[in-house]
């Protein structure tokens, strides 16, 4: 499917990662959001009047002709809203965009299929670089690849292949590095403010750690009273925190000692927090 004339899409979908997707392919010379569907019309028609001409719409019997069907729902809801299309052209693409569920849930649409996975948050609200945003693509042909890859291409420099089995690996990964780490944070800032002090004096601690991460390896950027082997510390600390955090506490600690146990020795000067 050439991209040299108007490519018109249909995005299903209103949340977070449609929010960031739509404007930026509508924005893209000779390519046209045509519909903009949500079972909240309130939210289909938010997102639309964010579009040069996208009609909103809260029905998919209402789907209109289009080249591509991109779907960004929840996971559980994909299979349901590939069964509520209406009958598509066999040259049109249907692609979701999840990381985690496989290509097959696409097939009983009747047509090419693929996936268009953007690793990144999305939150409402929030406006994302969608030029650095990697995409993972699978497509049911070459041809459907290749197609799926320019159009990815055009919005961002980073672009590759992942089939199923590695996009639920790298989902597994992100969950760790983002929501996981985010709820530590979260975990944090609830301990701070027993005592009235605001989350950001961690701010230059979280830059540190994330530019040692990326500029050594967060594995030789490890510090701390687990890295360290601290049990005084340590217990000092499951003092001060509830059960369920206490529990937390204990699950990640024990899990860097085993990392770095056979590495620790008595000549280990390892510092920071």
């Amino acid at each position: 499917m050439p991209l040299n004339k108007t490519l018109r899409i249909v995005v299903i979908g209103a949340g977070g990662v449609a929010s960031a997707l739509a404007p930026a392919l509508d924005a893209l010379d000779g390519v046209e959001v045509v519909q903009i569907f949500s079972r909240s019309l309130d939210r289909a028609i938010s997102l639309a009047t964010r579009l040069a001409n996208a009609q909103a719409i809260d029905s998919l019997s209402d789907t209109a002709a289009a080249d591509l069907y991109l779907i960004a729902v929840k996971d559980d809801a994909i299979a349901d809203v590939v069964s509520a299309l209406p009958p598509v052209d066999q040259e049109s693409v249907v692609a979701h965009t999840s990381g985690s569920v496989g290509i097959d849930v696409l097939s009983i649409s009747g047509c090419r299929t693929g996936v268009f996975y953007p690793l990144q948050t999305f939150s409402p609200g929030r406006e994302v670089k969608v030029g650095s945003i990697p995409f993972f693509i699978e497509g049911c042909d070459a041809v459907t690849t290749g197609f799926l890859k320019q159009l990815a291409f055009r919005m961002s420099g980073r672009v590759y292949d992942a089939d199923g089995d590695t996009r639920r690996l790298m989902h597994v990964a992100a969950v760790f590095a983002c929501n996981f780490t985010n709820h530590l944070w979260a975990i944090a800032a609830d301990l701070l403010a027993v005592r009235g002090i605001p989350f950001d004096v961690l701010s230059p601690l979280l830059e540190e750690t994330l530019h040692k991460a990326f500029t050594a390896s967060p594995s030789e950027g490890q510090t701390g009273p687990a890295r360290r082997g601290d049990t005084r510390v340590m217990d000092a600390h499951r003092k001060m925190l509830d059960d369920c955090q206490a529990r937390i506490y204990d699950l990640i600690s024990q899990s860097i000692m085993q990392r770095y146990d056979t590495l620790r020795s008595d000549k280990d000067t390892c510092g920071g927090v």
